[in-house]
């Protein structure tokens, strides 16, 4: 559990910190000054910043105002997820100096706000390009063998398991690859559906491989309401491989695997949010921190290459969520910058203040709506863990 723990804190704090250094990086090339880019959230435990003269000052502790320094304040924070930028003027004031947010063009400050949620893009193109360049456990189907380098690993693996089907009960667990079933080897889905639709209610001695571990686990196929009238083990099969392309064979799997991925969550999303205003319920796949510790705990059981995956997975999500026109969120201010562009001028930042303080009101309740539910669903998990 420990292990989980540091993994998940390394895992959420590399996508925060990419997401905040797209801030960073763009605001320093439009010419506005970062006051302080901080590793960690606030308080500050310490920093360092560039006097005039070019010299390094130390600070220690929080009371040194990031705004007094002449350049950005690199600091390193107690609370040890992610980091922040503190971008001059971003919440009003500095009106008359060039180096503020507030001051610059529309165009500017919508490309500043953007850039975040680029960044997390881009840290999933260049993960899944690393990928699929050493090699990347992958779903195969017939588009993905052009231009393959190599394929290993072959095998049937289970992505899903039903609740309380015969899988469960015989422990078979997530990502763990079907190698024979009765002592008879199988390669192919349809050839292990096939044979468990004859077996039911029959022992059948499974062979499967976890990690670098062989077990044989013994299931009783049953007929479940979701078979129709077929026995089956209760799971959800895919044939993957590890498979690895040449540079630029990698560079556009992961490009084009990025896409497919932002496609398929902002689908996700919309019906997310389609269920919350229409039934007044939170999709079961919606996930909060202590969903997304007992996920990093059960990738990290599946090897390292799998943490990759799930780091790009993340880094989508936030990326995606960051650009929801929801005050508050980075899609929130650029709805006002758009305002502002129409308007020739800006809403009163009194009222925008509120505006994005009710909206991160509101995403706080969320996020402990689906805490709670995270508790509820893996609270048992966790406590036996901890003992």
């Amino acid at each position: 559990m420990f292990l989980t723990i540091i993994i998940f804190f390394l895992v959420l704090g590399l996508v925060v910190l990419v997401h905040e250094a797209g801030h960073f990086f763009v605001a320093r090339v439009l010419g506005i000054k970062v006051e302080e880019f901080g590793f960690g959230f606030p308080p500050r435990l310490v920093g360092f910043y560039k006097n005039e003269e070019g010299k390094t000052k130390w600070v220690w502790g929080a009371k040194f105002p990031a705004e007094a320094a002449p350049h950005t304040v690199y600091s390193l924070n107690k609370i040890p997820i992610g980091g922040f930028v503190k971008i001059k003027g971003e919440d009003g004031g500095f009106e008359g100096d060039k180096d503020s947010f507030i001051n610059k063009k529309p165009w500017q400050k919508a490309a500043v706000l953007t850039a975040g949620v680029l960044g997390n893009f881009l840290l999933c193109v260049i993960l899944f390009s690393f990928g699929f360049y050493i090699g990347l456990p992958t779903a195969l189907d017939d588009t993905q063998t052009q231009g393959l380098k190599e394929i290993k690993n072959s095998a049937i693996q289970v992505v899903s398991i039903n609740a309380n089907s015969p899988a469960e009960t015989a422990g078979l667990k997530i990502g763990d690859a079907i190698l024979a079933l009765d002592d008879k080897e199988v390669q192919e889905v349809k050839a292990i559906q096939d044979y468990t639709a004859q077996k039911n209610n029959l022992i059948v001695n499974v062979k499967v491989k976890r990690g670098n571990v062989f077990l044989d686990l013994e299931v009783v196929p049953a007929v479940l309401e979701s078979s129709v009238g077929k026995a089956v083990m209760g799971v959800g099969l895919v044939h993957t491989a590890t498979i690895s392309y040449g540079f630029f064979g990698a560079i556009w799997q992961g490009l084009t695997n990025t896409f497919s991925l932002i496609s398929a969550i902002c689908v996700a999303f919309f019906e997310l949010i389609k269920n919350i205003f229409t039934t007044g319920q939170v999709s079961a796949d919606l996930a909060g921190p202590v969903g997304i510790l007992m996920m990093t705990g059960q990738v990290t059981q599946l090897g390292w290459i799998y943490v990759l995956q799930f780091i790009a997975l993340l880094s989508i999500n936030l990326g995606i969520i960051n650009i929801l026109p929801f005050p508050a969120l980075d899609g929130g201010r650029i709805v006002f910058v758009i305002i502002e562009k129409i308007r020739g001028r800006g809403v009163d930042r009194k009222i925008e203040n509120i505006i994005h303080t009710v909206g991160y009101v509101c995403l706080l309740v969320l996020i402990v709506m689906v805490t709670y539910r995270d508790v509820v669903r893996w609270g048992s998990q966790i406590i036996h863990k901890i003992i």
